[in-house]
């Protein structure tokens, strides 16, 4: 046996490689210098679904040609997010910054479960700063995470096993004496229940409170629910506030729920994920008042931060519930006062081993833009969002279907009823999307259906929402003139 193949993944041609790289890097200054001009969304054609089928290839390609077929067949076909007409769901925009930053730590290739590292004092400058943003003391805990329903979850696991009152780790649930209860609005994230469910506390432990008719949480019903669930022999745990519902964009009041659960001695988590960053606008801090006084925070830098996916965090203010949760160490991690191991291990606040350099990307973008220029970029898509709705409201065919409080608009084409409407803004939304205009979602609220767009898209200027609203009324006309709907 030959045991002296020498063989690597690096190049065989280092010069030609750098030239390839440095046309990669070129050919993404433009796409994105030239990114307006470009349809928002393009419909995959089968047959290039069908050469993303073919099986897994056995014999080398030159980088150039790997590349070429990456332009061609997936990068021509991207969801569209970048564009500043691309307000679908809650994406973030992603920045140029970033993008670098994702490449320096794929190329310095550390892995983020721990070390004596500079990525690894990199990733606590950044919980740090995010600790400053949300009002939490420099003692608290925290990590970064895929995104929000991990950050959540990351939370929940804390907030279980304190509740639990007895060693979760070692017992399981099964041990649990009262089923513990969650609480949130009716608006609040499905990333929720899902968490519950992972952790065995089954869909019932989450208790949806009925919201008001700007879809926050009715206090009322809350303290009530809460009353009726300790009389049944149930136990509540935690209150979940919301900071800018992923439908609406309404925040509850979380100075409020904060009263409330220190009355009743339960943990109030905020799902900060949308609006867990707005103190960096001064215009609308005090949205959020209230936050600082949260047991744990979910935030998600890849949204209102701009940060390329992914980037979620989970801020907790009980350091030693948090590594208590999650710590563990196999006999090849044992932890070490020197040397390479030694320091904050960082997988010891999660679920992940293995973890990229996350952090990067935000710090870089931080350390380039500031503060102070994500506050005002904050401040710009409420703003974005306030002209939209005035827009809608001076337009005799448009209406709104819910409040516009943060930087989410939701609207529709008025039609004789209620089916009619959601046929024609239904077919709106896909003609729209199709045809490359603009992507809006669609959304319900209290039983109203409508198209949702969410501003949270640093590109965006007011031209595109009056070249949007336009393309809605044309195309409206279109389809009433074809009767197809």
């Amino acid at each position: 046996m030959n045991y002296l193949i020498e063989e690597t993944l690096d190049p065989e041609d280092w010069e030609a490689t750098r030239l390839m790289a440095h046309q990669m890097v070129d050919d993404a200054i433009e796409h994105l210098a030239h990114v307006r001009e470009r349809p928002v969304w393009t419909p995959m054609p089968d047959e290039v679904r069908a050469r993303l089928q073919t099986a897994m290839p056995h014999d080398p390609a030159p980088l150039a040609d790997v590349y070429q077929d990456y332009r061609e067949n997936v990068a021509a076909y991207a969801m569209g997010n970048i564009h500043p007409r691309f307000w679908g769901w809650y994406m973030g925009s992603s920045n140029f910054t970033g993008a670098l930053g994702d490449f320096l730590a794929a190329v310095e290739g550390s892995n983020l479960g721990g070390g004596n590292t500079g990525a690894s004092q990199v990733e606590q400058q950044v919980v740090d700063w995010l600790k400053e943003i949300a009002g939490f003391p420099q003692n608290a805990s925290g990590t970064l995470t895929s995104g929000g329903s991990v950050a959540n979850l990351v939370a929940h696991t804390v907030i279980r096993n304190l509740a639990a009152g007895f060693d979760v780790r070692k017992d399981g649930i099964a041990s649990l004496e009262k089923p513990l209860r969650f609480y949130a609005s009716d608006q609040v994230h499905s990333c929720h229940q899902k968490a519950l469910e992972i952790l065995g506390l089954g869909a019932h432990a989450l208790v949806e409170i009925p919201s008001d008719d700007r879809q926050r949480m009715r206090l009322d019903v809350l303290e009530e629910t809460i009353a009726n669930d300790r009389s049944q022999g149930r136990q509540p745990a935690c209150v979940i506030g919301t900071a800018g519902t992923t439908n609406t964009g309404a925040i509850d009041d979380l100075t409020a729920l904060a009263d409330v659960c220190e009355r009743e001695g339960l943990w109030f988590h905020v799902d900060g994920c949308i609006g867990g960053v707005l103190r960096l606008s001064q215009e609308h801090a005090q949205l959020v008042d209230g936050l600082e006084r949260a047991g744990s925070v979910a935030i998600d830098p890849h949204k209102w931060l701009h940060a390329p996916f992914e980037a979620g965090a989970v801020l907790i203010k009980d350091p030693e519930a948090h590594f208590a949760t999650f710590e563990m160490h196999g006999p090849y991690l044992q932890m070490q006062e020197r040397g390479m191991i030694a320091g904050k291990f960082l997988a010891d606040y999660g679920l992940e081993l293995s973890r990229g350099f996350r952090a990067l990307k935000i710090w870089m973008a931080f350390k380039e833009k500031g503060a102070v220029k994500f506050g005002r970029l904050i401040t710009k898509d409420i703003a974005l969002a306030r002209y939209m709705s005035d827009r809608v409201k001076a337009h005799p065919q448009l209406e709104l279907i819910a409040p516009v409080d943060l930087n989410i608009v939701c609207f529709r084409h008025i039609a004789e009823d209620e089916e009619a409407s959601k046929a024609l803004n239904t077919e709106i939304m896909l003609r729209l999307q199709e045809r490359g205009l603009a992507i809006p979602s669609d959304t319900t609220v209290q039983g109203r259906h409508g198209l949702r767009c969410a501003f949270n898209n640093h590109r965006t200027q007011r031209e595109d929402i009056d070249g949007f609203l336009e393309d809605v009324e044309r195309l409206a006309i279109e389809i009433s003139s074809e009767g197809s709907v």
